[in-house]
Order: C-alpha cells, then structure tokens, then sequence
C-alpha cells in the first residue's frame, strides 16, 4: 500500500467513526431501514461472487441506464452494486449477485476479486478503484460526464482526482466537452461513445386513443409546479378551447394533494375533472394520473409535454422518454441534472417560469423534437475481452 492510501484509508476510517452515531441514527428511518445497515454495516450484504464483471450504478436512474451494457454480459458474470434502496430494487431484478456498496473502509474485507469494473458516471471512489484494480480487475469509467455546474468545484480538488484517475484504466465519456474537462482532472485513455442513456429508452407498453383537440401533458411534477402549470393553462384555454391538460406528479404520495388542487382549478374553470384510476380516460379537461407506468403511454400520444422537475430546483428529468416520439417539450431552467440528455436531444424549449404561459398560447411556433445523438458500446465490450493491462 502506497504513503497516499494509507493516508487516504486512515481519513475515510476517521470519518466512518466520527460518523457513526448518525449512521445509527438514520438506520432506524424508513428511507434508510434496508440501504444504511448494508452499506455502512454489512448487514445482510455478503461478498459478491469472484471472477464476474462488476458493474455499479448509483441510484435508481443509473441502474436502468446500464440495462443494455447488462444484456452484453453473460448472466453467470453479472455481479450488480448500488447506494439507493430504488436502486437496489432495480438491480435485483437482474441477478442474485446484486448487492449495496459498503462504504469504502468496509471494502478492505468485503471485495472479492472480479474480472473487471465498470463504475457509472461519477461515481469516484478511490479505494473501489484502487482495491478493485489491485485484485486484478479491469477498471472502468463509462457514461462519464462532467457538469458545467459541477467541474468548477471538482476542479479544486483536481489533486485529488488526479489520483483517483490513476486507478482508471478505460474512461468512456458522453461529449467531447466532458472528455476535454475529464482529461484536465487527470483522466488518461478518455474515448467518447455517448450517453448510455439514450440505448435503452422505455417504450409504450400499450396503445392509448388520443382525445381530440390540443393534449398537454404535464409530466414528472413537483410541489408548486402544478399550479404554475394550472395557471399557465388557464391563459391557454381562453385561446385554444379544445386543449386538454393532463398532470403526473412525480411521487405517488404527492397524488392526494394534487387532485385537491386540481379540483379546485376545475370548479373555478367549470371544467371537467377526473382521476385516471377511477376512470382510465383522457377525454376530461383535466385528469390527473394517479396510477404508475403510465406516463410513456400518455407521452405517446402527447401534443406538447411541459417537463417537470425544472420549474423549481429539482434537476429535471429524462427528456429522451418524451423526444422519442417526437412532440413538442417545454422545460424550465432548472435541468441541471439532465444536461447530458438535454443535449442529446434537438428542439427543446426552456422557458422561464413567467414565460411558460406564452409559450403554450403560442404552441404553433415551438420546434418538435428529435433526439441527435449516438451511442456506440462496441469499445467497451472490446476493452472487456482484451489481455489485463497491468
């Protein structure tokens, strides 16, 4: 062991301990009950299997991003991490051989030694690299990305990931610019392939009829955002008397506080209101969807899709679930975490939040969209089957 990762392992112990009594703490809430005691405890989290390839992804969203790099793998090496409880839900479903990340000091003990990496995005640990490649693996970075918002900060402790990138021997990065600003944190062997993200979209999973007039579908929304779009809508209906909106919040246990704002809107307006789950129509002025894998199907078929998560801070989300079938999207500018999407895809309209009632009275003059972009996973797989290189 190098003077770095000593050091490096006595400052990650140090925090695991002064840590611990909120650790503990935490362990007990319901969002934490499963994650927390694997990850930090070892709780019901056994070793992996050896000699597989090992792939980790953060969250739920990265866990079925890896989906189509999953499928090129043979079943018997499949070996899956994750941080999030979603995540793991996700992975699961994969293989036996799906487990939570320890934290980093718990991998000393924990790790076994595998065939190869692959680490999703961001996820830059130093020990699970250094660890992972000092048993042999093949580490790799893939759908690396680097953040307009975040590399300023990353960049301060350029050091650091200097470092870390040492114990990296393949990064596939979605951009040229991600490639570029990876490089200046030290990355080496930095090959651009695109973004995982686009391989793999989800598809409808039945036909819907479409109502007739003008759908707006208002989808993945957060606390506030629906009556902003309510509102918006209001000016849109004294234009377009056909147009119809339809809400999806994005967590279910928002459902209840939305319908009441909705019915509200639909009593001022004296329009017509349901839920879809007492329903399953679209023919209301307004409905809102209070039932889950629904919301492809209704994009499917959607005019105009107002994308939620980025009227407010929340970092937006997966615009390629909607430019699939090429209608018109509007978004605000708070999409912070789906740039890399958002730039894989042409003619979105990003809107203030006081802008967004003109641009949906002037709906006939928004582009529609197309999703540009091309993923390429062939490098990958070949870097998998050649000799170790060290």
């Amino acid at each position: 062991m190098n003077l770095f990762t000593l050091f490096y392992t006595i400052v990650a112990t140090l925090l695991y301990v002064v840590a611990l009594p909120l650790l503990i703490l935490f362990s007990f809430k319901k969002k934490y009950l499963d994650s927390l005691p694997a990850r930090f405890f070892l709780w019901g989290n056994s070793p992996m299997l050896p000699n597989g390839i090992w792939i980790h992804s953060c969250s739920f969203g990265e866990a079925k991003a890896i989906k189509p790099l999953m499928d090129l793998i043979p079943q018997d090496l499949l070996r899956l991490t994750t941080t999030t409880q979603t995540g793991f839900n996700e992975i699961k479903k994969h293989t036996a051989q799906s487990r939570y990340l320890p934290y980093e000091s718990l991998l000393f003990g924990w790790m076994r030694p595998q065939k190869a990496l692959i680490v999703m995005e961001a996820e830059l640990w130093y020990l699970l690299f250094f660890l992972a490649r000092s048993k042999g693996a093949k580490t790799i970075l893939i759908n690396a990305r680097m953040s307009d918002r975040s590399y300023p900060k990353y960049l301060k402790l350029r050091w650091l990931y200097r470092k870390i990138f040492e114990q990296i021997d393949r990064v596939y990065a979605q951009t040229i610019d991600d490639k570029i600003r990876l490089e200046a944190l030290g990355a080496e062997r930095v090959a651009v392939i695109g973004n995982i993200k686009f391989v793999d979209i989800p598809k409808p999973t039945r036909e819907m009829k479409k109502p007739d007039g003008l759908l707006v579908v208002a989808g993945s929304t957060h606390d506030r955002e629906e009556e902003l779009i309510l509102k918006a809508f209001i000016k849109l209906r004294s234009t377009q008397a056909d147009a119809k909106l339809i809400i999806a919040p994005r967590h279910p246990e928002r459902f209840e506080k939305v319908g009441r704002l909705i019915t509200q809107y639909a009593k001022d307006g004296g329009w017509s209101y349901s839920r879809y789950a007492d329903s399953e129509t679209l023919e209301n002025d307004l409905t809102l969807i209070d039932s889950l894998g629904e919301l492809v199907n209704i994009y499917s078929i959607s005019d105009i899709v107002i994308l939620g998560g980025a009227f407010e801070p929340i970092g937006g989300h997966n615009a390629a679930e909607v430019a699939q079938f090429g209608c018109k999207i509007i978004s605000g500018k708070h999409y912070f975490n789906q740039r890399d999407i958002f730039a894989g895809i042409e003619g979105i309209t990003i809107v203030a939040n006081g802008e967004l009632a003109t641009a949906l009275i002037d709906h006939d003059k928004l582009p529609t969209t197309k999703i540009v972009t091309e993923v390429d996973l062939s490098s990958v797989v070949e870097f998998l089957h050649e000799e170790q290189p060290h």
